[in-house]
């Protein structure tokens, strides 16, 4: 457990924050061997809670900062001053960092990183301005809130389809179609886009994971929240990642470069990729994937370590 002394240290950085060009020091002070874990993943925090008007700014500096490359993607402009972070944000923030990663299910993290937002009462409504500055997220989301995908039409599929693929992944994995209940997360309340956005992904994350390249690994699981963020500032991903940088940060510092240049990596691939969010998707799983991506200019994610490293990890 994280002491109490280093808990206010972190929450005051955090509060204080900063921008892209301290995102670029710190990154770059920590490539050179330095340490700035903390500073760097309490940034990143403030990226997520206080100010998602800077997640591009800071992103794009850390990525600067850490791989030596800016990634180049659009700009993102937002505006906003920071917002208070409430006691009852901390107590669930530092509960998930404390708890062993052995403790953690992937569902339970899901749910319980997505709980912190509800602690945050403004932060919903500036997500979701800075939502609509993403490219195509506004003429998506004006399609209408999207109607759920059924097994049955994507059984439909013929082999070597993408649908096909999505729909053995999902059937031979046993995963949930949508990965959570839209209706239990109330997600058609949300203001637009992000009814829109949240839904979208829900349905899409899979099939992201095989039009992008990104394995259904632990590690990959990270790397797309990378790339989800990317492509139109996904909160959740923000969270989570934030979450998870600290969690390293502050309880196995050796292990940030590795999560660094996996984040990082997905983040430029996902700033550089042309936006997924507006594809009609029911009228394209038909196609084979690498036609798909000939079609839209997708590249795969080239990752920097194998996909199922902490499954190996895991198994030796």
């Amino acid at each position: 457990m994280i002491d109490p002394a280093a808990r206010a240290c972190f929450e005051a950085r955090v509060i204080e924050g900063g921008d892209g060009d301290d995102a670029k020091r710190l990154a770059a002070s920590l490539r050179a061997g330095g340490a700035a874990q903390a500073d760097l993943a309490a940034l990143l925090v403030h990226a997520a809670t206080a100010a998602p008007e800077k997640l591009v700014l800071i992103y794009d500096g850390a990525t600067e900062g850490w791989l030596g490359v800016a990634p180049r993607g659009p700009i993102i402009e937002a505006h906003g001053a920071p917002e208070h972070i409430p006691a009852a944000f901390w107590d669930g923030f530092w509960s998930l960092v404390d708890d062993p990663v052995a403790n953690l299910d992937a569902g339970e993290v899901t749910v319980r990183t997505a709980a912190l937002a509800g602690t945050l009462p403004d932060l919903q409504g500036r997500v979701a301005r800075c939502a609509g500055l993403y490219p195509g997220v506004s003429a998506a989301a004006a399609t209408g809130y999207p109607k759920p995908f059924t097994l049955e039409a994507l059984a439909r599929c013929p082999a070597g389809s993408l649908g096909a693929e999505f729909h053995d992944l999902i059937v031979d994995n046993g995963f949930d179609l949508e990965v959570l209940d839209r209706e239990a997360l109330g997600l058609a309340d949300m203001p637009a886009p992000l009814d829109y956005l949240n839904a979208r992904i829900l349905q899409c994350h899979d099939l992201w994971h095989l039009l992008a390249g990104y394995r259904t690994t632990a590690l990959h699981e990270v790397a797309i929240s990378g790339f989800q963020m990317a492509q139109f500032g996904h909160h959740y991903s923000s969270m989570f990642l934030g979450m998870v940088t600290s969690k390293i940060a502050m309880g196995q510092a050796e292990a940030l470069p590795l999560f660094l240049d996996t984040i990082l990596s997905a983040w430029t691939h996902g700033r550089r990729s042309p936006p997924l969010i507006g594809l009609d998707w029911e009228r394209l799983w038909d196609q084979p994937a690498d036609a798909i991506r000939a079609a839209t200019g997708v590249s795969l994610y080239v990752s920097p370590y194998p996909a199922d490293l902490f499954e190996q990890m895991r198994a030796a």
